[in-house]
């Protein structure tokens, strides 16, 4: 399986990166993505900025990915995950899996977004006109990956 995992500021154009995946496979059957947003549920965010750990996030990330290799049978897994300071509507992230068959890169590309929230060390603070936060880790993740 070829994997490729990118940390950047920069966006991403998600057409390109599935041509990316395909290119010169013709074992390729599905491509199951994602693609995360910066949602503003409650009207007030003005930004959000994204921290990580340099050289231990892009390992983490691709532990996740070797796990879902190991779990289904894939030809390839894309990720792109932004950092920096982002604005409402911007794209986040970005998990793409290319396999043989659909069930394989459905399943894949939910496991490893449900991993990317619990286990890659990425620190999000919203900035709001009531001042900036840092978010916390949410239950919801942590159930949705413990379904793994």
């Amino acid at each position: 399986m070829v994997s490729r995992i990118s940390i950047q500021a920069d966006d991403f154009d998600v057409s390109m990166e599935i041509d990316a995946l395909t290119a010169g496979s013709g074992d390729v059957g599905a491509v199951a993505s994602f693609v995360g947003l910066v949602r503003d549920e409650k009207k007030s965010l003005s930004s959000m900025t994204l921290e990580h750990y340099p050289g231990m996030t892009e390992k983490a990330i691709g532990e996740i990915i070797s796990e879902a290799g190991k779990r289904w049978s894939l030809l390839g897994a894309r990720v792109i995950h932004r950092i920096g300071n982002l604005l409402p509507g911007d794209r986040i992230v970005l998990v793409a899996v290319s396999s043989a068959h659909r069930g394989d890169a459905f399943a894949a590309c939910e496991f490893i977004m449900d991993f990317l929230k619990t286990r890659a060390p990425f620190w999000k603070r919203e900035d709001t006109a009531q001042g900036a936060r840092w978010v916390d880790a949410r239950d919801s993740d942590d159930e949705a990956a413990s379904r793994w």
